[in-house]
């Protein structure tokens, strides 16, 4: 398809994801024009250094097993710029991905003009994710930050619930090489009121997370104390675990991906629906996690081909 060609390349002659500046001036200014449709829709806000895909992934199955429509944000891409942008778990479908770039063009060229730096490709991103959301509508976003935390172009909004996967030293070039400084900025994303999920971290980690919590006054859940893995077994095709969630413990839960470290990102998935569905004050229906686990997906992360 020409024309989805054609706004793949507009959007990929923009300035690049891989070169940053710590600033949300360009996309608050482009979203702001957009009527901030990040704020017409809660957000589940994922972040860390390890898992953050995948645990975004098993979180949106088992939203979407509850009934929820959903809409979620992840990168990179792995085939077609389109899987950063999925309704329901399936890719933005060309015609809507061009639409919404169509639409948003002329914002992007107001906000261009007015900047040193034009925005990059990844903010043009993140407004088209959000204004699509919007547009759709869903009942709830599942967001990746793409880098850090706090100056990441998807804090712009306010997560409900904001998911801090197993933090360790990547882009210490933008990020910091302490533990300390990258929590740090992967902590921005915990909002005033929200609900924290963390999984299990350094000590550093966990009490730089704790003092964000602390002063935004975010209740906290960590993995290993309010919630964690229980038990796991290989089977056919994946795993069976037992994890204790925040409201009661889920068994003979099968996950369709491999790894000890999915079993983790599938227990802080859990405990995240659990906070995002009921504060974390009551079990789940066992049946209906079952079913969303077993329809979870995590391309290119020990996939067999």
């Amino acid at each position: 398809m020409a024309e989805l060609a054609a706004v793949e390349n507009a959007l990929l002659s923009r300035w690049p994801e891989s070169k940053l500046e710590p600033s949300l001036d360009r996309i608050r200014a482009l979203t702001e024009l957009l009527g901030d449709p990040q704020s017409s829709y809660p957000v589940i806000h994922v972040t860390g250094t390890n898992g953050k895909t995948s645990t975004a992934r098993i979180i949106e199955a088992l939203l979407r097993g509850f009934g929820l429509r959903t809409g979620l944000f992840t990168s990179p891409h792995l085939e077609s710029m389109r899987e950063r942008i999925c309704f329901d778990g399936e890719p933005i479908e060309p015609q809507r991905f061009i639409d919404t770039y169509v639409d948003l063009e002329p914002y992007l060229e107001l906000v261009d003009s007015k900047n040193e730096h034009p925005l990059s490709f990844f903010e043009a991103m993140v407004a088209m994710a959000y204004a699509s959301f919007a547009e759709a509508p869903v009942d709830v976003a599942i967001v990746e930050v793409g880098m850090g935390g706090a100056w990441d172009a998807t804090n712009v909004a306010d997560g409900q619930v904001a998911v801090v996967t197993p933090v360790a030293i990547d882009h210490a070039n933008y990020l910091g090489d302490t533990l300390e400084g990258i929590a740090t900025e992967k902590a921005g994303i915990v909002k005033a009121n929200a609900f924290a999920v963390l999984a299990q971290q350094p000590a550093e980690v966990a009490e730089v997370m704790l003092r964000r919590a602390a002063e935004v006054e975010a209740t906290v859940a960590q993995e290993g104390l309010e919630f964690g893995l229980r038990g796991r077994l290989g089977a056919v095709g994946g795993q069976v675990l037992a994890v204790q969630g925040l409201g009661g413990l889920y068994e003979e839960l099968f996950l369709p991906l491999l790894g000890e470290h999915q079993a983790h990102n599938a227990a802080c998935a859990v405990a995240t629906v659990e906070a995002f569905l009921g504060g974390g004050s009551s079990p789940l229906d066992v049946d209906i996690v079952r079913a969303g686990l077993a329809d979870a997906r995590s391309p290119g992360r020990l996939e067999v081909v």
